[in-house]
């Protein structure tokens, strides 16, 4: 997802800008400082916690690495967007959103067909984490057409020609709403009845015989554990990106934007903050909901000062 919002002053004259940068400033550089150390520590204690290496982990894994591109590539740049009055946003969204779909299928598989061998096996997932990558570069490569360096009086400026890379058949607006259909709305349907199934398998399961049965209730304990995490995970996403995405559409379908109103904009400005700080939420939600992150973290502290 990608937008820029310039050339509109009179729209925005209802925004503080000076409140706006200060503002603005201070909670990206917190976005970056807490991205950077958490999803640094959620890749680390994937790589060196023995009982953090399944399926489910190594695509939490994946997704911080993805999140780790905005604190050191986009967020500076949004940074410096705020600072010139022009709006940008931008990052691996379809990345992110891939590996909530495989963590659920992941689960689904677990939960739904336990005694059947993984939906997604050892031997295969390393194709589809590295497809996870090859899709979402794919998708965002219409951007490397679009956006050229000008030199002006003023500096040399990145611009987005957007004719350029979709041509007069396909609209940047149509674009975008295909790309936040295939990336938002339908994987959230999708996510939905997924976890659906999942809880209602998990509530009406039977256990048969008591050794069986203990087997199963610590079984069912360790996969609503996870569950929680999965859910919290999705829900966080849902929240921070949808509103960015609803209000970039209603912007792109505007054949003027002087007559949205200023409400629009302090909300169109949140929404654009929110969408930044999920690459912050993401791992500390890990911690919050995993006790197998908290404890290998706790190991990780220790064994640090022990070599210390």
């Amino acid at each position: 997802m990608n937008s820029t919002v310039n050339g509109s002053s009179g729209s925005w004259s209802c925004l503080n800008f000076s409140a706006l940068k200060i503002g603005g400033t201070v909670t990206y550089c917190l976005i970056i400082i807490v991205s950077l150390v958490a999803n640094s520590l959620i890749v680390i204690l994937v790589c060196k916690t023995p009982n953090l290496k399944k399926t489910i982990n190594y695509f939490i894994a994946n997704m911080a690495l993805s999140d780790l591109l905005y604190p050191i590539f986009l967020i500076p740049w949004d940074l410096s967007d705020l600072h010139t009055n022009s709006f940008l946003i931008g990052g691996p969204l379809g990345q992110a959103f891939q590996n909530l779909i495989l963590i659920a299928v992941d689960r689904f598989g677990a939960v739904v067909f336990p005694l059947r061998s993984p939906l997604i096996r050892s031997k295969v997932r390393p194709f589809f984490i590295l497809a996870t990558w090859i899709v979402a570069v794919a998708v965002s490569s219409p951007r490397l057409f679009a956006n050229e360096l000008v030199e002006s009086p003023e500096g040399t400026w990145c611009v987005t020609r957007r004719k350029k890379a979709f041509g007069e058949s396909l609209s940047y607006a149509s674009f975008v709403l295909a790309y936040s259909s295939l990336f938002i709305y339908i994987p959230v349907l999708l996510l939905v009845t997924l976890y659906s199934i999942i809880v209602i398998k998990l509530k009406t399961q039977a256990h048969p015989g008591e050794q069986s049965a203990n087997s199963q209730q610590q079984r069912d304990r360790r996969n609503r554990n996870v569950l929680q995490t999965s859910i919290a995970i999705v829900t966080v996403f849902v929240f921070c990106w949808f509103p960015y995405s609803i209000n970039f559409l209603i912007i792109l379908y505007q054949d003027t934007l002087t007559h949205l109103s200023c409400s629009f904009w302090i909300s169109y400005e949140v929404s654009i903050y929110m969408a930044n700080a999920y690459c912050a939420i993401n791992p500390v939600i890990c911690f919050m909901f995993s006790s197998n992150y908290r404890k290998a973290l706790k190991r990780l502290i220790k064994c640090a000062f022990v070599q210390a």
